[in-house]
């Protein structure tokens, strides 16, 4: 058997020096902050390989996702990924330059204009898409099936219990989808 994870490590630690703030999140919430940190370290090494930044990513992720003709309005696109305008003007600049994404205007509002990916930014999109993916199934390959499907259904649960909370009302009104 195995000595305890990073998370039980730091459980451990508080249990001796603050007992009193663990709870029965404590636990989770620390499980769910060290994963994430170990597919966003995976996710951005894969983009990072293929000269994106992060926010590069986010972007040509977010427009491959939206389906064909893959473009979104800005403000849809700022929205989505939680940038501000400038934001999101100046990372659509460093990927225009780059010839991966391209404005263009609304047919039936002269005043709307739409950000989509060319054929080379899909293209990109597609390979950074499947490399980040196979980077992910890499971090999470020792867990069985069954206990991802479980995980997943369990955290599925917990976001939308979230919801409810102070917290997610919060997150909610600030950043709505």
């Amino acid at each position: 058997m195995t000595g305890p994870d990073r998370a039980e490590q730091v459980i451990q630690a508080w249990r001796r020096e603050l007992p009193e703030i663990l709870g029965p999140t404590s636990e989770l919430a620390k499980r769910i902050t060290l994963l994430a940190g170990a597919l966003e370290r995976a996710t951005r090494a894969e983009a990072g390989a293929l000269g994106l930044t992060a926010a590069e990513y986010d972007v040509l992720a977010a427009l491959r996702r939206s389906g064909p003709p893959y473009r979104l309005k800005p403000g849809e696109l700022s929205g989505e990924l939680l940038l501000s305008s400038g934001g999101t003007a100046k990372v659509l600049r460093q990927l225009g330059a780059r010839g991966l994404v391209g404005r263009h205007p609304d047919d039936e509002d002269g005043r709307v204009s739409w950000v989509g990916l060319t054929a080379a930014g899909a293209e990109l999109a597609e390979r950074v898409i499947r490399a980040t993916s196979a980077a992910q199934q890499d971090v999470l390959g020792g867990a069985s099936r069954d206990d991802t499907a479980i995980a997943t259904g369990a955290l599925k649960r917990i976001s939308a219990a979230m919801s409810g909370s102070k917290a997610g009302k919060k997150r909610s009104a600030a950043h709505p989808r």
